[in-house]
């Protein structure tokens, strides 16, 4: 495939993220901090569950584009990062969510990553970011809820 027409994958890879509904997704699953293979279950089952599978499988999708040939890894992780993101919130449940049934759940997701030259660098630095946001939003409600409280 031509440069170009992967460039011009990689756009309507984008387009599909500005949806409004997938953007909705996308906002949802950025707060998103599971703890626990309960916390997917309780996902599954809430009204939640559409946006959770919507960023998933999206991913999924992306990488296996990837995957297969059609847009070349240097240039899809040139022009993404969200993907690695989605990746380090649910790598650490991923045996455990495999073991629920779907053994191919987000294998292309976590081939494509697998495969970046410095892929443990950048989940590291992923989850510490993570955390930060973390902390950050603790802080932020603690505060809001102290202005409440005076």
């Amino acid at each position: 495939m031509s440069k170009q027409a992967e460039a011009d994958l990689i756009l309507k890879l984008y387009e599909l993220r500005r949806e409004p509904v997938m953007r909705e997704a996308r906002n949802w699953f950025f707060g998103f901090n599971p703890q626990s293979l309960d916390d997917f279950m309780d996902v599954l089952t809430s009204d939640k569950s559409g946006y959770y599978r919507m960023v998933v499988s999206y991913w999924d999708m992306a990488a296996s584009l990837v995957n297969n040939g059609a847009i070349e890894p240097k240039m899809f992780n040139d022009a993404n990062g969200e993907h690695v993101f989605v990746y380090a919130k649910l790598e650490p449940f991923l045996s455990q969510l495999r073991a629920q049934g779907n053994k191919e759940f987000l294998v292309q997701l976590e081939r494509l990553v697998k495969e970046m030259p410095d892929f443990e660098e950048r989940l590291k630095f992923v989850r510490d970011r993570i955390q930060k946001i973390i902390e950050m939003s603790r802080q932020r409600a603690a505060a809001m809820t102290a202005a409440a409280e005076a």
